[in-house]
């Protein structure tokens, strides 16, 4: 593959990328009178907009301050990638327990003038001391999870930071250190606390309270921080200037490097709590580096999928998902849009299991992971066979055999149980006025990570490692997500975008674990295959059947008359207040609708360059 840049560059100052952001308080892209990026002071709290109808650039993401920025980025010539970099690093300001440089995460790219889809790779790694053992004790039994998660033990080598940088070098028009300036002056002005980051401090207020640098920041006097007041943060500011004058380097290398390691190391707690100490060393941050790698690629309904490859597992399972629906209409005659809700779901539910099965036995950062089989039409033909239109299977579905072989009857696996992976991470999509766009989910794996915060530089590290099985799954059989040195632990992160005859139609993503991933196919199969507006398809209440005996469902799924039909198919339903926190962009040449949330985390945040009405 080329090294160079594959898109021109447009060379701005610094004083141009604040003036850009000068409508920081926007509501639905109309600046506010008098409000100067630049004055001092907390800056206004934005609107929550779950849908934006337009032309030209557009952005979406769970919170409004990042997506203020990124629109003034795109409104000041800047394309989907200096975009979704400057709202991102707003992101590590605004929603720190989900995301920033003390992580990782998946940046699917689609270039318009070539059209061609790549992705980044910035997940997360095990140090190189890591091995089969590393989550175990003496006795070869997994260490208890949640003294693994609040502990130096649980943090990978973060790749946030090197995504941006590599994905601003090779797809961006405007230099990183440009970027990082609206974030820099958010963290230093302060935001307002809303109902969403109150209740994240508050759930992590005990985890938080072990160490001496997150209690000082984010329980400020020992208290959460009130809805309302103004939050600060002026070591990330800090921390984001040095980088604007170093470079990536500085990460890797500097200052920044030694504080991360030292504290991975050996923990800064208050007195008489300790931790298990962390095993990532410098070598392990100075060898990190993200890299491009080609996207996932299958096929529905005449639409090109494009997701994420290993170690993400959200590519290679959402294309399943659509393979195996297509399968089913192709078994019974009756396509999804003719059926009511009840059947619509059963096949949902249905198909979800079966690829968390073949998931769980194929997909992890090993050699031989059989993707192009996994995404086959013949193994969803083959894994089809089981399907009944009139029960559900009972739970764990076995997987299956994606061996090329699919005439003869299909071999079932053994039964797995679902492994734990953490619930929150957060996603940003965006496109610009020439056809580029940009799906990309980032983590600090469970809300909070590890709960520690690196001293004097106002981010959190991760608890990534957890995401590895700590022991096999099943006994005796391979198990591809064990930890490993230099391995990366397997996600379900699925930033996904769809081609139509050429141009880009979605855009979407969302947090939330391995609900992901059923959650990224529900809104591809409520909006394409069901005929509802993406805005709808996202709020549509969600059904997450990720092969174990119980199915999440969310706002109020489980206890109506479609979930008492289900209930009938055999499906047994656990009720959630909400899963995921999803957001996209509806996409065509004449007109571009860009859509979040309505009620999940407090609703979330649409942008469009030139608004205008239905």
């Amino acid at each position: 593959m080329s090294q160079h840049n594959p898109l021109p560059r447009v060379r701005t100052s610094r004083r141009t990328v604040l003036a850009a952001a000068a409508g920081l308080g926007l509501a639905a892209g109309i600046p506010l009178a008098g409000r100067a990026y630049s004055q001092d002071g907390p800056v206004p709290e934005p609107l929550k907009v779950p849908e934006a109808v337009g032309a030209g650039g557009s952005i979406s993401s769970v919170d409004p301050y990042a997506s203020d920025i990124g629109l003034q980025v795109l409104k000041s010539g800047g394309n989907a990638v200096d975009a979704v970099l400057a709202a991102a690093a707003a992101l590590g300001v605004t929603e720190p327990f989900s995301s920033g440089i003390g992580g990782g995460g998946f940046f699917v790219f689609h270039h318009a003038r070539s059209g061609h889809t790549w992705t980044i790779n910035g997940r997360e790694k095990a140090p190189r001391s890591f091995t089969e053992t590393s989550l175990t004790d003496e006795s070869g039994a997994a260490l208890d999870f949640d003294t693994v998660v609040t502990s130096g033990l649980s943090v990978g080598v973060p790749g946030t930071l090197s995504t941006w940088a590599l994905a601003a070098k090779r797809f961006g028009s405007r230099k990183l250190a440009e970027l990082l300036e609206p974030a820099i002056d958010l963290a230093r002005r302060g935001f307002v606390v809303d109902q969403n980051y109150h209740d994240h401090i508050a759930s992590n207020a005990d985890r938080f309270a072990k160490f001496q640098a997150s209690a000082d920041l984010f329980l400020p006097g020992g208290e959460v921080p009130e809805v309302g007041s103004t939050f600060r943060n002026p070591d990330l500011a800090q921390t984001y200037q040095r980088l604007q004058r170093r470079g990536e380097q500085e990460f890797h290398f500097g200052s920044i490097a030694n504080a991360i390691i030292a504290e991975a190391q050996r923990p800064t707690t208050v007195e008489g709590v300790s931790v298990l100490p962390g095993q990532m060393t410098a070598t392990d941050l100075r060898r990190y580096r993200a890299v491009v790698q080609d996207a996932t690629h299958s096929r529905y309904e005449g639409h090109d999928v494009y997701g994420m490859d290993v170690p993400s597992s959200g590519g290679i399972a959402v294309g399943q998902i659509l393979n195996l629906i297509e399968a089913y209409a192709e078994r019974t005659g009756q396509a999804l849009a003719e059926l009511d809700e009840v059947d619509y779901l059963h096949r949902f539910s249905e198909a979800s299991a079966t690829a968390f099965a073949d998931r769980n036995r194929w997909v992890g950062d090993v050699d031989g992971v059989p993707v192009e089989e996994l995404l086959s039409e013949g193994f969803a033909r083959e894994r089809a066979g089981l399907f009944d239109p009139d029960r559900a299977q009972p739970r764990p579905i076995p997987f299956g055999f994606p061996d090329g072989d699919y005439e003869d009857e299909p071999g079932e696996g053994g039964r797995q149980d679902e492994p734990y992976e953490g619930p929150h991470t957060t996603h940003l999509n965006a496109a610009d006025r020439w056809g580029n766009v940009v799906s990309y989910t980032l983590t600090i794996e469970q809300t909070g990570g590890s709960a520690i915060t690196v001293p004097g530089h106002g981010f959190l590290l991760n608890n990534e490692l957890t995401d590895f099985n700590f022991v096999p799954l099943t006994e005796g059989v391979p198990d591809p997500n064990l930890p490993g040195p230099g391995k990366q632990p397997r996600s379900s992160m699925s930033p996904t975008i769809i081609i139509k005859d050429g141009e880009p139609v979605l855009s979407c993503g969302t947090p939330g674990g391995a609900t992901i991933i059923t959650s990224v196919a529900q809104i591809i199969l409520g909006h394409l295959s069901r005929g509802l507006p993406l805005v709808e398809a996202i709020a549509a209440p969600r059904l997450s059947s990720r092969n174990a005996g119980a199915e999440g469902a969310d706002l109020g799924l489980a206890s109506s008359e479609v979930g008492a039909g289900l209930t009938a198919l055999g499906h047994q339903l656990s009720s959630s207040d909400w899963i995921g926190n999803a957001s996209g962009l509806d996409l065509d040449r004449r007109r571009t609708h860009a859509a979040a949330e309505t009620v999940r985390g407090g609703g979330g945040a649409a942008r469009v360059e030139r608004p205008i009405g239905r």
